[in-house]
Order: C-alpha cells, then structure tokens, then sequence
C-alpha cells in the first residue's frame, strides 16, 4: 500500500521525512502546499492512500485518482474540504481524521484572542507602528464568564485555562457532558450570560451557520466572540453587523468562511476584530503529534 503527503508544507514536510521508520510501507512526499483539486490524480499516480492536509477533493477529482482507497486528513475538519460520505458511498473511499493532536495548541490560541481582544492589543500595536499613542480602555477578564460553545478536547484545555485565572466557565454541548468546574446549561441561558463566548463545534450538516443572526442578537450586550473551529459556523454577515454596532464588542476570529481571508473583507477593517490566520494549530508539538498519527494510519492501512 503506497501513500503520498499531497500538499506538504515545508513544516510537515520536514516533521514527516523526520517521523518515517526504515520500515514503513511506501511514503512519497509532495512537498508543495500550492496544488489545485485537479493536480491529485497525477500527484498520486496510482497510490492507494492520500494524505491531505488543505487541498479540497471534489467527488470528481477522486473519481480520476486511479486506485484510490484511503484518504488521510490532517485534522478534524474534512467536511471543509470534501464529502466523507460521498466518497465512501460513490467510490469505496474512507476518511480517516485525526482528533486531539492540537487540543492544547488550538486552546492556548483561543486563550491568546481572548485577551488579545479584551485589551486591544492588536489595535494599539498598528496605531503605534504608525506613530500614533493609542491608549485604549481594556476588559479585565478575571471574574468573568466564558461560555464554551461545544465540549470535546479543545474546550477542555480552554476551561482549564480560563479556569486558572478565575474566570467562571459554562458550556454546552449537544449531548450530555460533565467536567470538574465547568456548569453545563442550556445554549439560550449561555448566550445571556457569557461575557466571552467561545465557539468549539465541528463544522458538520447540523453546525453550519449555527451562530445565526438570531443567536446572535441572543448575546449578552458588549460580549466578546472567539473562533477557532470554522468559519462557517457563524453567520458572518450577522457578526459583522453586531460588530459595526457594538452589540458584539469585540472577536477573536482564527477561521473564516473564505479562506484566505479576501481582500477587502469588511472582517479586517473592524478595528474590534482581532484576526489570525488559521493558525491555532500550528505548534511544533501539535504537529509533531499530527503527523506522527497520520503515519500511524498508513502503517494500519497497509497492515490490513
């Protein structure tokens, strides 16, 4: 069973060619994260396994990948980029994600916008750079109360965090949780009472646009929005809106619908938007712990 890294950057790359054992099934390396849908098939010239870390996989596409019977997605998100189910029922391929391998590096990130934003420290930094002295107003955060929309491994490394520096913590999720610490309550008593909402669900049929403008105008006035699940979990048009008026005071944004993020997004010239460019995965641990798991999918693959 060969497997081929499709659209290595040269991070993975490097992590990959680092993690192989001398007795691994075959493993190619295309180390060039720019490749297009339709430069699959020739990359993977016949190999049974993908290994994918962005590039998206129309159903078409697969369907000209001669042989093709695995796919290994770098991460949890593979909806974002294709149709596990189609692929499966269609063609007889089967999506393996990878979960956990970034469940501190993703909640630090969230942690860092959070502040980030509470103190307009993005804000002042262009401000001085361009020689003016900003001097804005923060939110101190202590006392506060982040609600944490979603409970798997992310949200539990950010409970703990926010936890650590006296923050009250609530979450919800669609099926029964309990965690030390956290008070789990209804998804309307959270919108209310969340000085931050925090948003950590999977981007699935049922979660696309599931902070809707509804849900939206349901937060607590002046509220702060953090995300870094996916883009598309949020009305973004609605967001912008409660931004431009102040009901959503401040966000934190990782993800976004279109990714990169367009030019001229109304998103980048809301100076109450703090933004990354999804990037709160990418530590040298969290891919260290990716690429090792992706490996270890292969190795089963071609062990049967």
């Amino acid at each position: 069973m060969r497997a081929v890294f499709v659209d290595a950057s040269e991070t993975l790359a490097a992590v990959a060619r680092r993690l192989l054992r001398l007795d691994d099934p075959p493993f190619a390396i295309h180390a060039d994260p720019g490749i297009a849908p339709q430069d699959l098939p020739a990359i993977l010239d016949g190999a049974e396994t993908a290994v994918i870390d962005h590039t998206a996989l129309p159903l078409d596409v697969a369907r000209a990948c001669a042989g093709l019977k695995h796919v290994v997605f770098l991460g949890t998100g593979a909806r974002s980029y294709m149709d596990p189910e189609a692929l499966r029922d269609a063609l007889g391929v089967t999506v393996h994600t990878i979960k956990g391998y970034g469940d501190t590096a993703v909640a630090e990130c969230a942690f860092a916008l959070m502040w980030a934003a509470a103190r307009g420290l993005p804000e002042m930094d262009r401000a001085m750079r361009a020689g003016s002295w900003l001097r804005t107003e923060g939110i101190q955060l202590t006392g506060k109360t982040v609600g944490l929309v979603g409970f798997g491994g992310i949200a539990a490394e950010m409970a703990r965090l926010c936890q650590g520096v006296g923050m009250r913590v609530l979450a919800w999720n669609r099926t029964p949780r309990t965690h030390p610490g956290v008070d789990f309550v209804p998804l309307d008593r959270l919108l209310a009472e969340s000085d931050v909402v925090s948003l950590h669900l999977l981007l699935t049929d049922e979660t696309r646009g599931f902070l809707s403008a509804a849900r939206i105008a349901a937060l607590k006035p002046g509220a702060m929005l953090i995300n870094t699940a996916r883009g598309a979990v949020i009305d973004e048009a609605a967001l912008v809106e409660a931004l431009r008026a102040g009901h959503v005071a401040r966000a934190g944004l990782d993800v976004f619908t279109v990714e990169p993020l367009p030019a001229h997004h109304p998103l980048a010239s809301l100076p109450n938007v703090t933004l990354s460019a999804h990037s709160a995965f990418r530590t040298p641990e969290a891919s260290d712990n990716l690429i090792g798991a992706a490996l270890d999918h292969c190795r089963r693959i071609a062990a049967g």
